[in-house]
């Protein structure tokens, strides 16, 4: 069975607590519902898509803020996971702090995740007026597995660069720069950046130089448990529109070989061209975007990673969906999407 095929399984079990909210979409909930332990949240961007490293969520109780950890799963994907960490005027170091195992993370992780810098790992982060962070650690930063390696690089780089005044990373070990990782010998680019990637797949791919990378999310977990999955796909540099080739990956779904699964069917099709104004999307899909839901309504779980995999385009703030050229749906909890929906300011946000 296809991963684009195992919608029909994914969507009877998976939930509305993974919800997207935007402008005029808000969640409900479906008759199903997961463990509140394991509930992942998606919530409505107010300002950008990203917070400064100085700045608290107003969202998150109080004396703490929301926070993404990029940490490792069972199956070896890099994800984030929002927690709440206590409030502190270094937001960018104390992110970084509760990445390192059995440190104080240790009592927040999910089920069957993991934090990916070695244990007793120090660390100091400077971030300069340009942007760049850059991240000092202790000699015990290099006693990891050598299969960790590409992990630690891209969970370090993208908790760091969701914060809006932090743009590329720069590493370092006992002050002297990395340019290449201690174990297995990575080369460290010298401003490490989202561009990087994450989740890497270059399945089917036979000549790299002639592609390009396109980040697109995926579903990943169990059931009680589900929560989205960024990965790099690479992509012909024929495809002269991202925003197509986004959708497509999305529809390939993704390697047969992965744990993970696509909401779409391999009968979704665009019917025109996307149209791209003022941050704004327009996407016009044929009726097969439906699914398996009744007409009009289409899977929460499909719009949730349509916006979050074109909103890692450059430019892109919110996505606005259409059927045969009207705008006349709903999601599968029945609410009309009346206005565009906008990327969350946090992914995968739960209590756990």
């Amino acid at each position: 069975m296809s991963k684009n095929k195992a919608k029909i399984l994914v969507s009877t079990v998976l939930t509305s607590s993974v919800l997207l909210s935007g402008c005029g979409l808000f969640g409900t909930e479906t008759e199903k519902k997961i463990d509140p332990p394991k509930s992942v949240t998606i919530k409505e961007e107010t300002t950008s898509k990203k917070t400064s490293a100085t700045e608290a969520s107003k969202e998150a109780p109080a004396n703490t803020v929301k926070t993404e950890l990029y940490l490792v799963d069972k199956d070896g994907y890099v994800v984030p996971q929002t927690l709440d960490l206590p409030k502190t005027s270094s937001v960018a170091k104390q992110a970084l702090e509760y990445l390192v195992a059995n440190g104080p993370v240790t009592d927040l992780l999910p089920n069957d995740f993991r934090a990916v810098l070695p244990e007793d790992t120090e660390l100091s982060v400077n971030i300069d007026k340009d942007g760049v962070a850059t991240v000092n650690f202790s000699k015990e930063f290099k006693n990891y597995q050598a299969e960790d390696e590409m992990k630690i690089l891209q969970s370090v780089t993208w908790t760091l660069t969701q914060f809006d005044n932090v743009k590329t990373v720069k590493l370092k070990m006992n002050g002297h720069d990395l340019t290449e990782m201690p174990v297995n010998g990575t080369p460290i680019s010298e401003n490490l950046s989202r561009a990087t990637g994450i989740n890497l797949d270059t399945t089917n791919v036979t000549d790299i130089t002639n592609t390009k990378p396109v980040t697109v999310y995926y579903i990943g977990g169990e059931e009680g448990s589900y929560y989205y999955v960024p990965v790099t796909r690479r992509v012909s540099n024929n495809e002269k529109d991202n925003y197509v080739a986004v959708v497509n990956e999305l529809i390939k779904g993704p390697s047969e070989k992965s744990t993970l699964v696509s909401e779409f069917m391999s009968d979704v099709k665009l019917l025109e061209a996307p149209k791209y104004e003022d941050g704004k999307v327009t996407l016009n899909f044929n009726e097969n975007i439906y699914g398996s839901f009744k007409e009009k309504e289409i899977s929460q779980h499909l719009l949730d990673s349509l916006v979050l995999s074109l909103t890692e385009q450059e430019g892109v703030e919110k996505v606005a969906i259409q059927v045969k050229g009207k705008a006349d749906i709903k999601n599968d909890s029945g609410k009309k999407l009346t206005e565009p929906v906008t990327r969350p300011e946090k992914v995968n946000t739960g209590s756990f």
